[in-house]
């Protein structure tokens, strides 16, 4: 297993790699938003997205 950090890049190639459009990808976003926000908040900082691309995203 690497020791390489989990990164938003790696995540969104997980996606596309079971065939998710930007779409279903956009759905799955908000619907971890709307369920689980708390959850999905420390999901973005463990994805180690900048606090401001986190706000932007929470958004969508």
């Amino acid at each position: 297993m690497s020791n390489e950090a989990m990164n938003k890049e790696k995540w969104i190639v997980l996606f596309q790699d079971i065939d998710l459009d930007d779409a279903t990808m956009m759905l799955w976003h908000k619907k971890f938003e709307a369920r689980y926000p708390d959850e999905h908040q420390s999901f973005l900082e463990w994805l180690n997205i900048p606090n401001d691309e986190i706000s932007q995203i929470r958004t969508l």
